[in-house]
């Protein structure tokens, strides 16, 4: 079904005109015809069936069964209880009523039957045209409609005149207007000329009384389209156009025929949005307007969007804006029901479904005189329409719409005041409701130990509960009012605000609502109280809110009353933190407002001197009951920022008041998600322990938590390390907090050192026992599940870990965390059976002493145990760690060593420390085991290396190997953070007892500090290579090793082939054998693998420990393993230089024999040049060492000269001439003794020219080749003649390795 609006229709006029019809289908169609007729009133009453010519003008929405008997005992009624005429202020013109429009609206005959003939008659252009139109409602119910409608017009003598007017030709007229209008375009909007109306004899008003119906209509349009013009060419400023015609109080009723009939027929010539802006530029604009729009109400929203978009920004700044708006509230009160739509478009600022086309916020005024102008049909008894609409502006989040309603506000103001000015009419509505609500008795309700004077200075006493949420928001509203749009409110309404604000509302949740409301307006607007009277009314307000706030708390159940606000407050004045005071102000009342500091010095005074003194506001906080269940989800001002507060302003230590015990409750009352007040309040409770709050008293200080107190919280999860079954008494959240309280405390302890020698003051550190019975490690991987509900206390724990306790901060645990806590170990435990077998400790320890031959069952066991979490293995880490010793005996699987690796990794990521203690006793040899020495964290902190002394089978038992070095690079680490910290809670102390004694004693020298820091870092190098160097040393094959063939250069024939030169020639033929007995699948070659691993990551964390190492030296066996498997040794080629500058000839030949392996292993021009100086100073050393030295020197170093030229041809010539010099000098030496000197000098000289000769073509050997000469017999011979033999060899070797190379 369709709905048609009204459709222009000029059937009736003697040319063509133009009509809408239904068609056959549905659609609509265009017919253009001929007509004849003229209708007169005496043929209007035959009318009484749709003529196929007309068309219908109902909606066919409205559905509607009436008897014709019903309608007629209607007829004579008259609805005088919903009628509404309202008078124009300049002629008294009757509007439309909201009761007619409905009726128009809905087409509904029986209201339209009871309408007045006053009321009748604005309606008749519409009512006539929906008469004589043919509906698309062929039903009976709208033919007998249809009949009652006529019959009301027969009666009615302007029907004739309205009939006259629609038997014109509109499209001859329309035509006309059209080319009146170009000519207007052509000559520049002047009217000297026009088409529709030729030279008037008289004026605008007489040619239109003695005009026929078309002369009149072509008047109407002319000077309806002139006004549009103008419009137009304005650019938006507004004029009042002098109109006789449609100014004359005879003729208003004809005019308005005439327009709405004209903008019924010609729409498109005259779009009802421009005739309606351009009657606002008339007299008596409104009133038409509203006419128009009665007959053809459809329109409405459409007229009511056009003229809120052509809108003034502020409206009761200009004449045209006045204008609007009351035309607007003219509309609106024609249509009551759309008024809050109409409302909803003016503070608009983006384009929606409410407000298409409205881009800006246009008219202030009329939203607000819409709102008072609505009269809801239920009465909302919380809070009225005004208050709620202003406060949305004001306090919402669009700062665009803020802006331009507070500058409404503004310029209302500056007017003189004006009973007419809508911002007036507002502020006297508000004042209304606030003087409704203020309470006129005393209250029911009798304090405990209330006086006769606690209530008897004011006349208002109790607040009644319906009436506190619409207080509450009154005041926020003149809050915004006056700190957002800058409202200065009148003496009348600052009293009755103060009323208000001293109210006593019943001890509910809004009552304590309202009262931390009224608080903060006092502190954000203290000019409200101006004179003694109205002080001593607040005074005895804020003493009554102290009394009554452990009432309100407990009666009302909040865990957030008014209470802590007034102390917090109080802490804030008396430590002058005013902005402070501000924050809290703004925060309470929601909105952000201005507050000079020096406004409140008054309220300071009071505050300071009258209700809270300091020691009256510390006395009472260490009173205030903790929150139970503390989290972020408790909002309000609490007892912890009264806390923070007093603890920032050193409060309760300048009144040696303890604290101690109430923070320790309160942090024991803590849950997730954790309160953001929480972190600070431990901070400066720490500070208030480590720092006086003066330095005249240095022990005005607060009391730390004792260990015994921290215990008590982590007595469960400490004992979780070893039994996690108990239920724990405290929350995560607290023990975490109390982790954080000491590892905090500590740094700070540390840190404050200096301060505290000067002091002397020393506080009291937590004992290593206490740290040791905390889990740190599994706190720490809880919290990190718990990122999100800890905020930042979980990075501020990773911190404090970073500083205090490095070796918990390992990279390589962090990987196994995933490893044991990722996706595939979380899988294959949802897989495993609820109804498993469960595995005790005791089970486990026997499987263990049983060994070998309970392997199988001890390997079920430990698969068992791979499937549970780290934290259920923590009962079974003592059974674990106790037998590992038992794995070393032969005959145990490699797998059950390998599931025990894993097992402990897995509970290294929740239990580190004490995990490490039991393991390195576990692992003693078995003398010590007898002697039962147990040794500590603090032993193995303070020495390292006792990891090392473990049982020598471990040292080729890779799982466990893997074990041992994790610890040794642990305790490495923790033995830097310890040896630290005991510098620094030594060093001032000693340094100020020092000075003391220096002072008594000035003979005796100070000792510097830098010596204490250089002792130190001395100390831990010894440690780290000793440590590196028994780590090398393992490397070394035993023995019994050696004979299976274990070769320790295995990794570097791996990775680079041959070894660079041969001592002897004979030699040669061994450096390509075939793999040792054992290959590289051994035991050796695996721990060498993780100790060159673990040396690598040394080396990179600090490169000082390669440079340490490498100056002692290491066996020189080592140096393909260390090369080869040690990828960061490449940062030896920065101190090489250094090593060869050095005197001992043993360290410059170990720095030639590293140089040929790094060369070989880091061919880059760094090692090229590096290899160009040990050349130079082997040729250097050739001139100064004796026969002796010269021996023990180049015996070793000049097979390196191979590798020299093998990676890097181009040192070929430097290093044959080095050869024939080192050559020459041995054979002058010994030229008197060997006889065929001469020839062995001929064929080196013959070498270093041809050296492709030395070889044969097809790998032959060379005419100039030595005689074979014995190990035994080389042994026996002279040193020099060794030498020499050496040089030739070195020369082949040379050779041989280019050719090999092509």
């Amino acid at each position: 079904m369709e709905s048609l609006l009204p459709i222009p229709c000029g059937c009736y006029g003697s040319t063509e005109s133009t009509r809408w019809q239904q068609g056959s289908k549905g659609e609509r169609r265009v017919i253009r015809e001929k007509s004849s007729r003229r209708v007169t009133l005496g043929r209007l009453a035959e009318w009484t069936q749709p003529s196929p010519r007309s068309e219908g003008l109902r909606g066919l929405t409205c559905s509607r069964s009436y008897s014709i008997s019903s309608i007629s005992g209607h007829c004579n009624l008259l609805p005088t209880e919903n009628q509404r005429a309202e008078m124009a202020e300049s002629a008294g013109l009757q509007f439309v009523s909201s009761y007619a429009f409905e009726a128009m609206q809905k087409v509904d005959v029986v209201r339209l039957a009871a309408l007045s003939d006053p009321e009748l008659r604005l309606l008749l252009p519409c009512l006539v045209r929906m008469a004589l139109c043919a509906p698309a409602d062929q039903s009976q119910s709208w033919a007998q409609d249809k009949k009652l409608i006529l019959r009301l017009l027969s009666g009615v003598e302007a029907v004739n005149s309205i009939v006259a007017l629609l038997s014109v030709d509109f499209h001859a007229l329309e035509q006309d207007a059209r080319k009146e209008q170009q000519l207007r375009h052509k000559a520049g909007g002047s009217n000297g000329e026009s088409i529709l109306v030729s030279q008037l004899q008289h004026g605008l008003t007489l040619e239109f009384e003695h005009s026929d119906p078309l002369r009149r209509l072509r008047l109407t349009l002319s000077e309806l389209l002139a006004i549009m013009n103008k419009v137009t060419d304005s650019n938006g400023e507004f004029f009042l156009k002098s109109s006789e015609l449609f100014e004359s109080p005879v003729y208003l009723e004809e005019v308005a025929d005439v327009l709405c009939i004209l903008q019924a027929e010609l729409p498109s010539l005259l779009p009802i949005a421009d005739v309606a802006e351009a009657l606002l530029h008339v007299r008596n604009g409104d009133w038409f307007m509203c006419l128009l729009v009665a007959n053809v109400p459809d329109s409405f929203s459409e007229v009511c969007r056009g003229l809120i978009k052509n809108g003034e920004r502020q409206d009761e700044e200009s004449v045209g804006g006045r204008r609007r708006t009351e035309a607007l509230r003219q509309l609106c009160q024609m249509n009551p029901s759309q008024a809050l739509n109409i409302r909803a478009m003016v503070p608009c600022d983006k384009p929606s479904t409410a407000c298409v086309q409205v881009e800006e916020c246009h008219l202030p005024g009329l939203g607000v005189a819409l709102t008072l102008d609505y009269k809801p049909d239920t009465a909302d008894d919380a809070v009225s329409p005004l208050v709620s609409y202003v406060s949305g502006l004001l306090l919402g989040t669009n700062s665009k719409v803020r802006t331009w309603f507070s500058m409404f506000i503004r310029n209302g103001q500056q007017r003189k005041r004006e009973s007419s000015s809508v911002l007036w009419q507002m502020r006297r509505q508000l004042l209304l409701e606030l003087v409704a609500i203020l309470p006129r008795s005393r209250s029911t309700h009798v304090p405990n130990d209330a006086s006769v004077e606690d209530g008897g200075g004011s006349g208002y006493s109790g607040l009644r509960e319906e009436h506190v949420v619409k207080a509450s928001a009154l005041l926020r509203l003149y809050c915004a009012l006056m700190g957002i749009a800058g409202l200065r409110p009148t003496d009348e309404e600052a009293e009755q605000l103060l009323q208000l604000m001293t109210s006593r509302p019943p001890a509910t949740p809004a009552g304590v609502r309202f009262v931390s409301l009224s608080f903060c307006k006092l502190l954000a607007f203290p000019t409200l109280v101006s004179t003694p009277e109205q002080e001593q009314l607040m005074v005895m307000w804020l003493s009554w809110m102290i009394k009554e706030e452990e009432y309100f708390e407990s009666a009302a159940g909040v865990s957030a009353s008014f209470g802590e606000m007034l102390l917090l407050v109080a802490m804030y004045f008396h430590s002058n933190q005013l902005s402070s005071i501000i924050e809290l102000v703004c925060s309470t009342l929601g909105m952000k407002i201005a507050i000079k500091p020096s406004s409140l010095s008054k309220m300071k005074t009071i505050f300071t001197q009258e209700i809270f003194t300091e020691q009256v506001v510390t006395a009472h906080a260490v009173r205030v009951a903790v929150t139970n269940s503390l989290s972020a989800n408790i909002t309000g001002f609490l007892p912890i920022h009264c806390i923070y507060q007093l603890l920032r302003s050193r409060a309760f230590t300048k009144h040696k008041v303890s604290i101690k015990d109430w923070i320790y409750r309160q942090l024991c009352e803590t849950t997730t998600p954790i309160h953001t007040q929480l972190i600070p309040l431990i901070d400066a409770y720490i500070n208030s322990i480590l720092t006086p709050a003066s330095k005249a008293n240095p022990e005005a200080t607060n009391q730390p938590i004792t260990e015994q107190e921290i215990l008590n919280v982590f007595q469960s999860s400490a004992g979780g390390d070893g039994s996690r079954g108990g239920r724990q008494r405290y929350s995560i959240t607290t023990q975490l907090l109390i982790l954080y309280y000491i590892l905090s405390f500590e740094e700070n302890l540390l840190a404050s050192t200096k301060q505290l020698a000067l002091m002397q003051r020393k506080p009291k550190s937590y004992s290593a026992a206490l740290m040791d019975q905390i889990p740190i490690k599994y706190l720490v991987t809880q919290a990190q599940g718990l990122q999100q509900e800890l905020g930042g206390l979980h990075s501020a724990l990773l911190r404090l870990l970073a500083t205090n306790y490095p070796h918990l901060c390992l990279v390589e645990d962090w990987v196994c965390e995933e490893e044991v806590t990722g996706t595939l170990p979380l899988l294959r435990r949802m897989m495993l059976p609820s109804n498993t077998c469960r595995y005790t400790q005791n089970q486990l320890h026997q499987a263990f002493q049983k060994l070998p031959s309970s392997s199988p069952r001890l390997m079920r066991i430990l698969e068992h145990l791979t499937l549970l979490s780290p934290g259920d293995l923590i009962p079974y880490a003592e059974a674990l760690t106790a037998s590992t010793a038992l794995l070393l005996e032969p005959g145990v699987p490699r797998r059950l060593l390998q599931t025990l690796n894993k097992l402990w990794m897995g509970l290294n990521t929740v239990m580190p420390r004490r995990l490490w203690v039991m393991t390195v006793n576990a692992l003693q040899p078995s003398a010590k085991l007898l002697r039962q020495q147990r040794y500590t964290q603090n032993d193995l902190m303070v020495d390292p290396l006792i990891v090392l002394r473990c049982d020598q089978r471990v040292y080729r038992c890779p799982p466990l190997m893997d074990i041992v070095l994790h610890m040794l690079n642990g305790y490495l680490l923790a033995s830097k953070a310890y040896l630290q910290c005991h510098l620094k809670e030594t060093a001032d102390f000693d340094r100020q007892n020092q000075i003391i004694s220096n002072v008594a004693a000035p003979g005796q020298p100070d000792t510097p500090e830098v010596t204490r820091e250089e002792l130190k870092n001395a100390l831990l190098a010894a440690q780290d290579s000793a440590a590196v160097q028994i780590l090398l040393e393992i490397c070394l094959p035993t023995s019994e090793e050696q004979l299976l063939g274990a070769a320790t250069d295995s990794l570097l024939r791996t990775n680079q082939g041959p070894k660079p030169g041969s001592l002897l020639p004979t030699s040669r033929g061994s450096v390509d054998d075939t793999e040792p007995e054992g290959g590289l699948l051994s035991d050796l070659r695996e721990v060498q693998c993780l100790i060159c691993c673990l040396l690598h990551q040394m080396f990179i964390a600090d490169p000082n420990i390669a440079k340490l190492v490498h100056f002692q030296g290491y066996p020189q066996a080592l140096l393909p393993l260390t090369v080869a498997g040690i990828p960061s040794i490449h940062i030896c080629l920065d101190f090489i230089p250094e090593l060869l500058a050095q005197p001992q000839l043993e360290k410059q030949i170990f720095a030639i024999q590293l140089l040929s392996y790094l060369c070989t292993q880091y061919a880059l021009p760094k090692s090229l040049s590096v290899a160009r100086l040990a050349i130079s100073v082997m040729g250097t050393l050739l001139t100064v060492l004796n026969r002796a030295k010269r021996f023990s020197f180049f015996m070793p170093t000049l097979p390196c000269l191979v590798a020299f030229c093998q990676a890097f041809p181009p040192l070929y010539d430097d290093v044959a001439a080095l050869l024939v010099q080192v050559g020459q000098v041995c054979a002058s030496d010994v030229a008197t003794k060997v006889r065929d000197i001469d020839p062995f000098i001929a064929r080196l000289q013959s070498l270093r020219e041809k050296p492709q000769r030395a070889a044969a073509p097809g790998g032959g050997s060379s005419k100039l080749t030595l005689p074979q000469k014995t190990a035994k017999e080389l042994g026996g011979a002279d040193p020099d003649v060794q030498l020499c033999y050496c040089v030739e060899a070195t020369f082949m070797d040379i050779i041989s390795s280019t050719l090999h190379g092509l």
